[in-house]
């Protein structure tokens, strides 16, 4: 009889054990946003989680402000943006009984390109914002052969389009004939597909499929970064000040030898 007790009392404890350790029981996290700070979020989420098993993250892209939007509607942990926040956004949010809390992670040019057969290898702020404000049709206008200039623009959705409108177009609006792209990677495509395209992307998209020119003479990389035209911070926001697995990763993520040197692997600049 206690030989059976015994049995039945192990059989109790190894099923306990196996709902307590049951993956549904493991620490979740959720990542939405910039498609930017996409690839530095890939990485650092997968290493993060081969130090910490016990841990489940989902990374999505989708732009900034989609993220952002899911810290105020409470669907997401942290947001990747590449804009700061709006004002009315935190409002929102507030509203919504959060108070979303700002972390610099990187240091991004936003890099015009052009098809690699293009032979137009510097471009001017004034020339970028009459290019996409239709005003300079024909490459052949910046130095280029007799060809029309087809536009290739991030959507509205897009911090990095929000950073350009800001920066290039000075408040003004990209001119309705542009074509939108959802993300970094479709804008490298498009433009690689097009040799009579100009787009723009994010430092660590630039690939041998596109050519970035200059802006103002000055070279996109990581040492001139700070001193580039079109430069930006790269944010994660959480949703309050972080706590739990959601403090962990963000530690994680401005760790000089761990987040910061994955920042660096993937091509951007890291900040400590």
């Amino acid at each position: 009889m206690k030989g059976k007790i015994l049995i039945y009392l192990m059989a109790v404890s190894v099923a306990f054990a196996g709902l307590f350790f049951s993956p549904a029981m493991a620490e979740k996290l959720e990542i939405k946003g910039s498609t930017t700070v996409l690839p530095v979020s890939q990485q650092a989420v997968e290493k993060f989680m081969d130090a910490y098993p016990d841990v489940q993250i989902s990374v999505s892209g989708g732009g900034s402000g989609n993220g952002i939007k899911a810290i105020i509607d409470g669907t997401t942990d942290i947001a990747m943006a590449s804009r700061f926040i709006k004002q009315e956004e935190v409002a929102r949010a507030v509203e919504n009984g959060t108070y979303p809390v700002p972390f610099a992670v990187a240091l991004d040019c936003i890099v015009p390109v052009v098809h690699p057969s293009n032979p137009v290898k510097d471009l001017s702020l004034a020339q970028l914002k009459n290019i996409y404000q239709g005003k300079i049709k024909n490459w052949s206008e910046v130095g280029g052969e007799d060809r029309r200039i087809v536009v290739v623009s991030r959507d509205t959705s897009s911090g990095t389009y929000e950073v350009w409108e800001e920066k290039v177009l000075e408040g003004g609006r990209v001119f309705p004939g542009a074509m939108l792209q959802a993300s970094n990677g479709a804008v490298v495509q498009a433009v690689s597909n097009n040799k009579n395209a100009v787009g723009y992307i994010g430092l660590s998209y630039i690939n041998k499929d596109v050519k970035p020119t200059t802006v103002n003479g000055v070279e996109a990389s990581l040492d001139t970064a700070a001193a580039f035209p079109v430069s930006r911070s790269l944010f994660m926001f959480t949703r309050g000040w972080p706590q739990g697995v959601t403090l962990k990763f963000m530690n994680y993520m401005q760790h000089p030898d761990k987040g910061q040197k994955i920042v660096a692997d993937v091509g951007y600049v890291p900040l400590y």
